[in-house]
């Protein structure tokens, strides 16, 4: 990851972080988790450079606020974005919660852990006994894969682009599960995959949105692509 920030530095104009760099994020008064102090200086860098930075809160690091946007420059956003990204009108999801059968419980439960009571009593908590009870769950992302191998989310992001003509990209992350797809409408789907299981990301283009590897260049080698619809491009200028 840090040689990955380090080789797009100077090559990309922004950078979108879809959620769950760490397993684990919080912020406490004067403590932030000691694992992710290299990877947001490196971020920090970077801003500093002129890349711009949008981070998408996802369900492991939905705890975050100030040190990331004040002391690191970053913009942090938790829910759905959307907006425009090198000329596509694109919507930015993390993707938890969005599956309306198989996501019924953990909305409920994500509503308990987000509530501002529940994250000011978890802040009274000591740091290193707090990041030790939250590491212990948040450890299994790592070889997390959705059982549905990414279907749930893929039919969300179809339903989405068919009733909102206007987008160009649907992005999320969450199942671990690459994916780019032209929808039926001409939208575009797109998933950059889990980091860990295989170093992929997505590169974004006025022409085009491509999937891509890394490997240890800023280009890294294209897996597969995409381009813009003629008739999309046109509402662009």
């Amino acid at each position: 990851m840090l040689d990955f920030l380090r080789a797009i530095r100077g090559n990309a104009a922004s950078l979108v972080v879809n959620g769950d760099l760490f397993d684990f994020w919080f912020e406490w008064r004067t403590v932030v988790p000691r694992r992710g102090v290299r990877v947001l200086a490196a971020l920090a860098d970077l801003k500093d450079a002129g890349t711009e930075i949008l981070w998408i809160a996802g369900n492991h690091d939905c705890w975050g606020g100030e040190v990331l946007r004040d002391d690191f420059g970053l913009t942090y956003h938790v829910g759905t974005w959307e907006g425009d990204l090198a000329g596509w009108r694109t919507r930015l999801d993390h993707g938890d919660g969005l599956r309306e059968v198989e996501d019924r419980k953990y909305r409920r439960l994500r509503a308990v852990i987000r509530h501002p009571l529940s994250v000011r009593l978890f802040r009274y908590l000591p740091p290193d006994f707090a990041s030790r009870l939250a590491s212990h769950s948040s450890n299994a992302s790592r070889t997390y894969r959705a059982r549905d191998g990414g279907a749930g989310l893929r039919s969300v992001a179809m339903e989405t682009l068919a009733g909102s003509p206007a987008l160009d990209l649907v992005v999320y992350g969450h199942s671990h599960v690459p994916a780019l797809e032209r929808a039926p409408g001409g939208g575009v789907y797109a998933n950059a995959g889990s980091w860990l299981d295989a170093p992929t990301f997505l590169r974004l283009t006025p022409e085009r949105v491509e999937l891509r590897s890394f490997d240890g260049s800023a280009e890294g080698v294209r897996l597969d692509s995409i381009d813009r619809r003629a008739e999309k491009a046109l509402r662009h200028p």
